[in-house]
């Protein structure tokens, strides 16, 4: 039976006392003192725990009564605190994963979101089909996980992977060089696409997760001053980055080509009508992700 610890007694606990306590009972304590903050408090304790050790999940559980030495009961110690003062997990970790892929973070990106994984799925299988399309532009690629993500499926992939932060792109070209793809991604700091790219210059795929979300709903949310605003804030309605996007999309996708955006769930009518507006002959698709919300705009232009 699970031995229940209340959060006051499991953290008075000198660092003493923890040394003669087991995996176990630190785990335990450490959900407790974790279940004021997350709706998963033992997962977080035990992914806590595993990163502070270098052991998988799975080692914990065959080894549940081992001791914590004094480094680990401090390092332990020092990530509580800061879950405790609103950092999100990931950030404590330093990395997260994303499509099976580990990627590392900062504060300088955005955590990677299991819908954001609708795009790829979406993009895979479409470039698979055909060995000509090859050229793709992620915009806005944060901390790489698309632009990484799809050249590790497809390596003879060509990527421009932009973003307005010369920050999140450091981040962005470690995660390259740490999947071992960085020659096929080409990170540029610039506002959308840079102005070097030649007329002629098409992408048989665009991707883009844009910061989309409304600006007065943003200042309510939790994830307000926990990531960063600049990647989240899509201006008045959450689709200024959209319009501009999409005000210049028709003369960078190759024949063929397609384009893939997700966008806020309540933005779903709103994005399709811009794509409309700004694709009239194209096929035009809005799918939902897993919680069925509106997530992913995918426009698909013609063959000339």
């Amino acid at each position: 039976m699970k031995r229940i610890v209340s959060p006051p007694q499991a953290w008075m606990m000198t660092k003493n006392k923890l040394l003669a306590e087991n995996l176990r009972d630190v785990l335990d304590a450490t959900a407790a003192r974790l279940s004021p903050l997350s709706d998963t408090p033992q997962l977080d304790a035990e992914v806590l725990a595993a990163h502070i050790l270098n052991k998988p999940r799975t080692w914990l559980l065959a080894h549940d009564d081992s001791s914590f030495d004094p480094t680990t009961v401090s390092t332990l110690e020092s990530l509580v605190q800061r879950l405790e003062r609103g950092e999100p997990l990931p950030y404590v970790l330093g990395h997260w994963e994303f499509f099976g892929l580990d990627f590392d973070l900062t504060q300088d990106v955005l955590i990677p979101r299991p819908e954001t994984e609708l795009l790829v799925e979406r993009a895979i299988p479409w470039l698979q089909s055909s060995s000509q399309r090859r050229s793709i532009a992620d915009i806005g690629t944060g901390c790489g996980c698309i632009a990484v993500s799809i050249a590790t499926h497809i390596p003879s992939a060509h990527i421009l992977a932009t973003d307005i932060s010369s920050a999140a792109l450091e981040v962005a070209r470690n995660n390259a060089l740490k999947h071992h793809i960085e020659n096929q991604i080409e990170f540029v700091e610039c506002d959308i696409l840079p102005k070097s790219l030649s007329n002629e210059s098409r992408f048989d795929l665009i991707c883009a997760n844009l910061p989309y979300i409304p600006t007065g709903k943003l200042r309510s949310l939790p994830i307000y001053g926990r990531e960063p605003a600049l990647a989240l804030d899509g201006g008045d309605d959450g689709l200024d980055l959209f319009r501009r996007l999409l005000a210049i999309a028709p003369k960078r996708l190759a024949s063929g080509g397609r384009m893939l955006l997700e966008i806020e769930a309540t933005r779903g009518p709103a994005a399709l009508s811009l794509a409309y507006d700004a694709f009239e002959e194209s096929e035009i698709h809005l799918y939902q992700d897993l919680a069925q919300q509106d997530r992913l705009l995918e426009i698909q232009l013609p063959l000339e």
